[in-house]
Order: C-alpha cells, then sequence, then structure tokens
C-alpha cells in the first residue's frame, strides 16, 4: 500500500506525488491538520478555511479515484513523524510520497518524517513539485544562490528553453481499498470563519482554479502588462490563492501562458511574458528560502541593515492596521485586504513602503500582519515582498527609492474609482481631492481623518536612518543566523 502526505498540493491533478504513489500501487491519501503550527506561522484564519474547503472538493476528486482522503491531526509538526509512522503502520504501508515544500520548518519536517519512516523500513520519496526549477540547481557561475532577479530569470530562460518542464498525468481510477474516507472539518479551534461574502469571493476547487486560468489567459493575459497596476481593474489572474495552496500548480500555469503566446518566453504579447515573469519571481522568492534560511528565521535579507533604528510607534501601526492613516490610497488598500484576504500587489508595494519608510516601522510587523490576513499568504513572497519595499531584501528598492502615496494614488487611481469603492465616506470629493481631502481642511468630511504623518518630513526622516546604517556586507554566509 501506498501513502500520499498531502500538504499545499490539494489538487488531483499535475500532482508529481499523486500519480507516482498510484502508479506504484493502492493509495491512501493522508492530511495532518496542524493548527498549533499555523498559529506559530501566523496563518490567516481565511487561508485555514480556504485549506479546508479545499480539501473536501479533493476527498470528492479522490474519491471517484477510490482513493480514501484520511484526516490526521499533529497540532505542531515535530509530531508528524509519530503521527504518520503509526498511520503507516495501521495500513501496512510500503512507501509514502510527498512533494517538497521549502522553509526552515518545512525542511526540518520533511527531514524528521524521512528518517523515522525510513528506520522503520518504509520507503520515502520526495518530489519536485511545487517549483518548476529544483532549489539548488539554478546557481551562478560560482555555486551560490541568485541574489539578483534578472540574473536568475536569465538562466531560467535558458532551461525552459532546453526542457520545459512537463505536465503530470492525472492518475486513474484504482480498485477500491477497504479504508473510509475521514470526515472534512468545516472549522479549525482558534480559527474564527470568515465572512460569507469573502468565501463566495475565493470558490475553492481545482475546476474553479482551472476556470480563472483560462478566462485569464483567453483574455486578459493580453492586457495584463498595460492593466496590473491599477487596482479599479480587473487586471490580474486572481489566482495567487489557488497557487500558495497547490490548488493549481506553476506548470500548469506556465503551460497555459505559453500556450496563449504561441509557445514563446521573451517575446510575442508583451502581457504573456510579463505574467510568466511574475510566475518566476514566485520561484526566485523559494529559492532564496533554500539559499538563504536566515529569511525563515525573521531575519533581514541583507545583515547590515538589521542595524535599522525602526520607531516603536504603536498608535502609528494601529492606524495602518486599521485603515485609518488619513492617507486614501492606503487606508482603501487596507480595508481591501481586511474585508477580502487580499490585496493588489501595486498596493501592497505602496502600504509597505509607507509603514517602513515614511513610519519607520519594522518590516517584520507589516509582513506579520500580512500573514495574519492574506488567503494567498505564502512566507516566500510575503518576506520577499515586504524586504524589497523595506530595501532590506535581495534585489531590493534603493532605499532612497521611497514611494509617495499621493502620487502613486493619482497615477494609478486618478478617478478615484478604487478609493471611493472602500472608502465611502469620500464618495462626495472630486478626483483631485479625493487623493488628499487632507488639502483645504478635509473639504468637509468628518468622518475621515487627517494624515498621521508628514509624507516630506518622514521621507527625510527614513533618508537619514538609512544613510547611518553601516557598510553592505556579503549575504553569502549563514554564520551568526
Amino acid at each position: 500500500m501506498q501513502l500520499i502526505w498531502l500538504r499545499c498540493d490539494l489538487r488531483v491533478n499535475d500532482n508529481t506525488a499523486l500519480s507516482a504513489a498510484a502508479a506504484a500501487g493502492p493509495c491512501v491519501a493522508v492530511y495532518l491538520l496542524s493548527p498549533g503550527q499555523w498559529l506559530e506561522h501566523d496563518d490567516a484564519p481565511c487561508k485555514v478555511d480556504f485549506w479546508l474547503r479545499n480539501l473536501a472538493h479533493l476527498s470528492q476528486a479522490l474519491g471517484e479515484l477510490n482513493i480514501p482522503l484520511l484526516i490526521r491531526s499533529a497540532d505542531h509538526w515535530d509530531q508528524a513523524p509519530e503521527v504518520l509512522l503509526e498511520l503507516c503502520r495501521q495500513l501496512k504501508i510500503d512507501a509514502v510520497h510527498f512533494n517538497e515544500e521549502y522553509g526552515i520548518h518545512e525542511s526540518q519536517r520533511d527531514t524528521a518524517v524521512t528518517d523515522t519512516l525510513q528506520g522503520e523500513g518504509i520507503a520515502v520519496h520526495r518530489y519536485l513539485d511545487q517549483l518548476l526549477f529544483r532549489p539548488g540547481s539554478v546557481l551562478t557561475k560560482t555555486g551560490t544562490y541568485f541574489q539578483v532577479f534578472s540574473q536568475f530569470r536569465k538562466v531560467c530562460y535558458e532551461r525552459l528553453h532546453h526542457s520545459l518542464p512537463g505536465l503530470v498525468k492525472a492518475p486513474r481510477a484504482q480498485k477500491p481499498v477497504k479504508v473510509a474516507s475521514d470526515e472534512i472539518p468545516t472549522r479549525i479551534e482558534g480559527f474564527a470563519p470568515p465572512t460569507e461574502h469573502l468565501r463566495r469571493m475565493w470558490p475553492a476547487g481545482e475546476v474553479e482554479a482551472r476556470r480563472r486560468l483560462d478566462s485569464f489567459t483567453d483574455a486578459q493575459i493580453d492586457h495584463y502588462q498595460a492593466e496590473r497596476d491599477f487596482p479599479a481593474k480587473p487586471g490580474t489572474s486572481q489566482l495567487s490563492a489557488y497557487l500558495a495552496t497547490g490548488v493549481i500548480s506553476p506548470r500548469q500555469c506556465l503551460h497555459a501562458a505559453l500556450q496563449s503566446n504561441q509557445g514563446e518566453f521573451e517575446s510575442g504579447k508583451v502581457g504573456a511574458v510579463t505574467w510568466i515573469n511574475e510566475l518566476l519571481w514566485r520561484e526566485f522568492y523559494k529559492h532564496i528560502l533554500v539559499g538563504y534560511p536566515r529569511v525563515s528565521r525573521h531575519r533581514a535579507f541583507r545583515p547590515e541593515t538589521e542595524a535599522l533604528a525602526w520607531r516603536d510607534a504603536p498608535d502609528e501601526l494601529a492606524a495602518w492596521q486599521e485603515a485609518r492613516t488619513g492617507l486614501p490610497i492606503i487606508d482603501a488598500a487596507m480595508r481591501q485586504l481586511l474585508e477580502t484576504g487580499w490585496m493588489h500587489n501595486r498596493l501592497r508595494m505602496i502600504v509597505a513602503m509607507f509603514l517602513t519608510k515614511n513610519l519607520l516601522i519594522d518590516w517584520r510587523e507589516g509582513e506579520r500582519f500580512f500573514m495574519r490576513h492574506l488567503i494567498d499568504g505564502d512566507l516566500a513572497a510575503n518576506n520577499g515582498g515586504w524586504q524589497w519595499s523595506s530595501s532590506t531584501g535581495t534585489d531590493s528598492a534603493p532605499y532612497f527609492r521611497i514611494f509617495n502615496p499621493l502620487s502613486q494614488s493619482e497615477k494609478f487611481d486618478a478617478q478615484g474609482v478604487f478609493i471611493k469603492a472602500w472608502l465611502p465616506e469620500l464618495a462626495g470629493l472630486n478626483k483631485k481631492e479625493v487623493h488628499n481631502p487632507d488639502v483645504g481642511g478635509l473639504f468637509g468630511v468628518a468622518d475621515y481623518p487627517p494624515p498621521i504623518v508628514d509624507l516630506h518630513a518622514s521621507r527625510a526622516r527614513a533618508l537619514a536612518a538609512f544613510k547611518n546604517l553601516p557598510p553592505r556586507q556579503s549575504a553569502g554566509g549563514e554564520h551568526g543566523y
């Protein structure tokens, strides 16, 4: 009997470990509930709910293949070896199959499980599935992990031209086994269920993920490069939550994008090329997790930036978290996050720079808050984005590049459509006033606060803080981390 251990790969199609396990013999699937670990990792309640809803869909799909889905509990991942070993003994499992995950705790968990099971004579098979390239296979000429995205992307393109990762066929139905599927829980203690509105925004299941991918690559991808920065437009794929949970694979996304662009990576439709670029950014940040494990430990990628004199400003942090900064584009973006579990990517950069530069509050506060609210929360991408915005990370914005939220607002939401959608109290303002109601004394908007910070003075404060840093260090070693 084969056991497939499911994690962030909640799909039947193009699932490397599932297909391999089913090909090797009669197969049973298991998913571990680990609420204690999820809380420690700041996983959002809406994301945990999304996992459960997708598990319910997956259980049905696996049931049609006569593959039972079992649910077991391992509150923390250090319990996973014991829980899986007990299950293997019960079911007389010959081999366990799972897809690789990245991040320091995931790696430690998987190594411990592998050692325990192999020690009992149970074979363990691990597969590349969450990424296009195995970490450690895309390296500089000196054999180190890339720190600059453009150089990483160039090597990826060369590799893709040589050999495109293929899609894995879904397993065929097997003969029924004498194991019954477990009921999928609908909620987990410690994680409040999200609103029905949020659930409707993010329907679960592979069919929905595939529908979104097909809809995007059939039509919207041509306009992606031109429209992706405008939050009032439906310019993005809305696939991030499905990718983060593994309801769809990066290979499926890549193949669909290439199909829409006559097989081209670097030429042809600029929208498709730009979107493929975004898939490679996702790849890059996961490789960074493996090559530079300190980013999994809440440490800055650039060691010298650990010396930054971040401000302890709980009132300003709370105003940012609660969407009452007095800067409409910031507050509208934060309301979008709080109500939908998602934020437009351009807005993620704007609000992150505002927190880390204008308020000079530690990026880790923002990173944690995002993870606690994002349905697409992903350690690698979230950490990479926050460290880019705060100028502490790989390939990061130069410290003197500080977005002005007002000019960003005027450029990317010129008519104030996005702002008014999320801040209805500003609906009566014209397209000039809506970006900065404070000018001229709030224009009579009594229930909207004045800005909590002076943008020019706070910019100067941030520049001074960064100028005082010690010289840039190499990000190569792990000493002291």
